[in-house]
């Protein structure tokens, strides 16, 4: 029977991160929880004992059901009748699955139902689930909505809704529409206060993941004469309530199975989350950055099946008398394409023990005031997290969508027929650079982290930590890398020019991401090495066996981009605007 937990060793070595002892302790405020549940755990070993048991729970559920229905979920598909979603049949017995299993609000803290789980394991079980159905995810991961409401709802709310999450109703957040894609300042669906103090909500929302969920989130303008980020709020809008109908689902290329919809607002009852007023200025940009993180998880998970489909065929396929992973050219792509992956996963689950620490303190601050030295060190794991999302996520999914087209080149002729799953694997991989903002939209994002230097730190921080001696070499080239890197930014920066930097944005983004992703690889196997636990230190041989694949990939990615910048002047610009 297959366990998509089990049969990937590379899960649990990085599930036992040596900052995992820390995050656990401040999650489980150090394990008093189980004075009041008989399911908490009791010290660390425990949860993670306890984090490894759920985590196979949810591989086999993927192994079994999930990656089973996929195909069928591909075909069938979500249909709409009367204003409501009925989902394919084999998406409802997934998630019937799922919240029989208990697998549903699983961040959330047990006083609500929920498992209480770190970021990092809850993110591990996004990319298992991805692997099995990368459309399914949607659903799932969008238990994730409820952190929001953890965070900025009251605590009315928070006892009414979050519950019902960990009970198993589905959630959304209901943010484009027609004219407001990526730009969500030009969001215009109207909230209106009524005379009692409830609002309407009335309007339309478009490309709406799941619209037909049970709770909403909702961004509305709730300030007449705006037209910014300004005058709009966060709502709740719950289904039982009436007022929302799905005028149609989009027919899609690919993730079949999640209903993308088209929502019509009419005088729905909803109530404020948090305050006016700061609706996208900082509850939807702390929902996205969760988004983000999900769809790096939801990347790697697509960059696994990939991979192993590639494989797999590769080993089978015979040619010319021989299976033709024996030929150079496709061995040498399939080790690019595994490099890409486990160069993705250091880089997701290294982002999200960053998302762990600050988020953690961020919630013991609602309980007591935090210490001089805590605050500091919440602010700098935000800073990391900040930096980090943007770069796991656009990378992450550009790995993706490269080994997802890779995966179909093995297989050849028989990669374009729908009888093998990379075809649909190849379709469902598209979106993730795409949607939760474009791989342009997180470079945006991760500029300004080159030009304050919080890349290079880390990238310092990662260079003092001990190597193996088998990858001595490799971090001598990372080291050689850094200094192309720091040359490229110093041009760019002293030509104090923005539309310049802005043209540049990109291949700076990408050298820091190479490099990062370069010394994670080359560390992470390193400290791994030698592990009595004999799954884990074969993952650390497969990594180091990666680290050397990539730090060459690297070189050469980072040398094109160093070459550019210092050959591309400000001047040059103009050849490349488009003058059609």
């Amino acid at each position: 029977m297959a366990n998509y937990y089990t049969d990937n060793p590379a899960l649990k070595l990085h599930l036992n991160h040596p900052l995992m002892r820390k995050i656990v302790g401040l999650k489980e405020r150090d394990y008093t929880d189980a004075e009041k549940f008989d399911y908490a755990p009791v010290d660390f070993e425990d949860a993670m004992d306890n984090y490894g048991r759920v985590l196979e729970i949810v591989g086999e559920l993927c192994g079994t059901t999930i990656a089973e229905n996929a195909e069928g979920v591909d075909h069938e598909g979500p249909k709409v009748e009367n204003g409501r979603v009925t989902y394919a049949s084999g998406t409802q017995q997934n998630l019937d699955a799922c919240r029989k299993a208990g697998l549903m609000g699983m961040a959330m803290p047990r006083r609500f139902g929920g498992l209480n789980f770190p970021i990092t394991p809850y993110i591990m079980a996004a990319d298992i689930v991805s692997r099995a159905d990368t459309g399914f995810e949607n659903l799932w991961g969008l238990q994730d909505c409820a952190e929001t409401l953890y965070e900025f709802g009251s605590d009315d709310q928070r006892e009414r809704f979050i519950p019902r999450v960990c009970a198993g109703e589905t959630m959304s957040m209901d943010l484009t529409e027609p004219d407001a894609g990526s730009d969500l300042q030009s969001v215009m669906l109207k909230a209106t206060e009524q005379p009692d103090g409830t609002w309407v909500l009335n309007g339309v929302k478009r490309f709406i993941t799941n619209g037909d969920s049970d709770i909403h989130l909702v961004l509305a303008r709730s300030e007449d004469g705006t037209k910014d980020g300004r005058g709009l709020s966060m709502f709740i809008y719950d289904k039982r309530q009436g007022g929302v109908t799905v005028r149609r689902i989009e027919n899609k290329m690919g993730i079949k199975g999640s209903p993308t919809c088209e929502l019509v607002y009419k005088n729905a009852k909803a109530e404020l989350c948090g305050s006016r007023r700061m609706g996208l200025i900082k509850y939807v940009m702390a929902l996205m950055n969760g988004a983000r993180l999900g769809i790096a998880a939801q990347s790697v998970g697509v960059s696994e099946i990939a991979y192993r489909e590639a494989l797999a065929y590769a080993k089978d396929r015979k040619q010319f008398g021989k299976a033709i992973i024996e030929f150079p050219a496709v061995a040498e792509m399939l080790s690019v394409m595994k490099a890409k992956l486990d160069a993705s996963r250091c880089l997701l689950y290294e982002t999200a023990r960053y998302v762990d620490m600050y988020k953690a303190y961020e919630d013991i601050a609602r309980e007591r005031s935090l210490t001089p030295d805590e605050r500091k060190e919440m602010k700098q794991y935000n800073k990391l997290a900040d930096a980090c999302t943007p770069l796991a996520k656009g990378l992450t999914s550009e790995y993706c969508n490269q080994n997802a087209y890779d995966c179909i080149q093995v297989h050849g002729g028989s990669g374009f027929m729908k009888d093998y799953a990379c075809e649909r694997v190849y379709r469902d991989a598209r979106i993730t650079s795409i949607y939760e903002g474009t791989t342009q939209l997180q470079v945006v994002a991760a500029i300004r982290h080159v030009f304050t230097g919080t890349y290079l730190q880390l990238v310092e921080q990662y260079a003092a930590m001990p190597v193996s001696d088998e990858l001595v070499a490799q971090k001598q080239i990372l080291e050689g890398l850094v200094g192309q890197y720091k040359a490229a930014v110093a041009k760019v920066h002293e030509t104090n020019d923005t539309a310049y930097t802005d043209f540049m944005a990109r291949r700076l983004v990408e050298m820091a991401g190479n490099i990062v992703m370069g010394y994670l690889l080359v560390t992470d196997a390193s400290r791994n090495a030698a592990s009595e636990d004999n799954e884990v230190a074969a993952a650390a041989a497969e990594l180091t066996r990666s680290a050397k694949v990539y730090v060459n990939l690297a070189r050469a990615e980072v040398a094109r981009n160093a070459e550019f910048v210092a050959n591309v002047q400000p001047a040059d610009m103009a050849a490349y605007t488009y003058a059609g």
